[in-house]
């Protein structure tokens, strides 16, 4: 129950400890890096996910605070056992990422962002028109936020590194496995009305 809570509380907890080891780095020890895992570090395995995404203060309360929003959502919205289950195939696309960069590169390295990202693309898929306030100024919708999200998401696994690609695809598993056919349904749909908007504007443009 509440694990988004113990994400967040864990994430809280190793960015202070983070501030006072001093000559040691804590997040370093955390991270996932499956070399280490091979060298009896399997902690790395689960302890990632509780690696900061920033480094600044500000940065991280309002990041705790955006994932606190959208886990809490989805929890109330599935119960415990069916976030629980989407948040753990995320994970395990996390580490297959990081196992299969070691298999290709020798170098085997992962993070929670792809994951933590797939909880902000479920939200959206539930209650794509609530509005969030873009730098606390700026009413937005989510599924606009959700677009954009998706299209850095493109953009970095078509010219981002084999790292990148590998994280993107496995880390959002998840999210095709939940969401998929919805998915690309309502992105056709989409596109299908947006032309269709374009080609009215465009003739009515003509008949003025």
């Amino acid at each position: 129950p509440n694990l988004m809570m113990v994400i967040i509380a864990g994430k809280a907890l190793v960015y202070v400890a983070e501030m006072f080891s001093y000559n040691f780095s804590l997040i370093e020890k955390l991270s996932l890096n499956f070399n280490m895992v091979l060298r009896g570090e399997v902690w790395r395995l689960v302890t990632f996910l509780f690696v900061p995404d920033t480094t600044t203060p500000i940065a991280l309360l309002i990041t705790l605070y955006f994932y606190y929003f959208i886990g809490h959502g989805l929890e109330l919205a599935w119960g415990d056992f069916k976030f629980n289950v989407y948040y753990l195939f995320g994970t395990v696309g996390a580490i297959a990422a990081a196992v299969l960069m070691w298999a290709v590169f020798g170098i085997g390295y992962a993070t929670s962002s792809y994951l933590n990202l797939s909880l902000f693309f479920a939200y959206a898929m539930l209650w794509p028109n609530t509005q969030l306030l873009l730098f606390f100024i700026i009413p937005v919708k989510i599924k606009y936020l959700a677009w954009f999200s998706a299209a850095v998401c493109l953009f970095n696994f078509i010219f981002g590194g084999w790292m990148s690609r590998f994280s993107i695809a496995l880390s959002l598993v998840n999210f095709l496995i939940f969401f998929g056919g919805d998915f690309f349904r309502r992105a056709k749909r989409e596109i299908t009305y947006f032309k269709a908007r374009q080609t009215w504007k465009r003739n009515n443009t003509n008949w003025r």
